[in-house]
């Protein structure tokens, strides 16, 4: 079966500063997977490089089997994938259902959500629908940016800390959208310092060091591997 993403030997660069060493890996369609590793790792620049957004890159990225290694980022996003990242990017002069409106629908993917079925899982943001995106609190952004890219109909969501300095009943609810969300048959990517909002909902982890993929083990195995990633991650 075609893997929803797979990476193979990938090298990423920032300038001069050669930042991934053959990375490998395979995410399957309807995967919840994370990359955990410390901060500079390597996990966001790896979601950056499957989006064409850092200097030059190596190897091989296939999405739904299409290589993407040689194509621009707006034509990997009609791939069919979702990228939110960590600043969030919400326009302040826009209002929240504004800011939802703005991207348009992936030609030749399957129909996104749509504004109804987002404002039932998202119902914070149907209350602040009228409100500037700047009024929103940090969840309700972090809820907005997830949201905005479910309208488009990317089924690959690559989600760099979405949980970060967020309130724990936020989180919760961010748990409960991801949960919803592969039980609808998305395929999701995420890096995650949070090991604890992580280490529930993901089906495999990849352990990230200096670039490189040092670990990869299945959510079965992971009370084995805590003595591993606490060494690795502190945990």
């Amino acid at each position: 079966m075609t893997a929803a993403l797979e990476i193979s030997n990938l090298q990423a660069w920032y300038g001069e500063s050669h930042i991934l060493h053959n990375v490998n890996l395979r995410v399957e369609k309807g995967e919840v997977v994370t990359l955990l590793g410390r901060n500079g790792a390597g996990r966001t620049t790896t979601l950056r490089a499957i989006m064409g957004l850092t200097g030059a890159r190596t190897g091989s990225i296939k999405v739904n089997g299409i290589e993407a290694i040689g194509l621009p980022t707006h034509k990997i996003a009609h791939l069919g994938i979702g990228y939110c990242p960590e600043e969030r990017g919400i326009f302040s002069s826009l209002s929240t259902e504004e800011n939802l409106m703005l991207p348009p629908q992936l030609a030749g993917s399957e129909p996104g959500m749509s504004v109804a079925e987002i404002y039932e899982m998202f119902p914070n943001l149907l209350e602040r629908k009228n409100s500037q995106g700047t009024r929103l609190s940090g969840g309700e952004q972090q809820m907005l940016a997830v949201a905005r890219i479910l309208r488009t109909g990317a089924r690959l969501l690559l989600l760099d800390e979405i949980s970060e300095g967020l309130a724990p009943v936020i989180v919760q609810g961010l748990a409960r959208m991801i949960t919803t969300l592969k039980a609808k048959g998305y395929t999701i990517v995420m890096v995650e310092q949070n090991f604890r909002f992580a280490a529930p909902l993901a089906d495999r982890f990849y352990v990230v060091e200096h670039g490189q993929i040092v670990e990869t083990f299945a959510s079965s195995e992971l009370s084995a591997k805590m003595p591993v990633l606490t060494e690795l991650l502190g945990v």
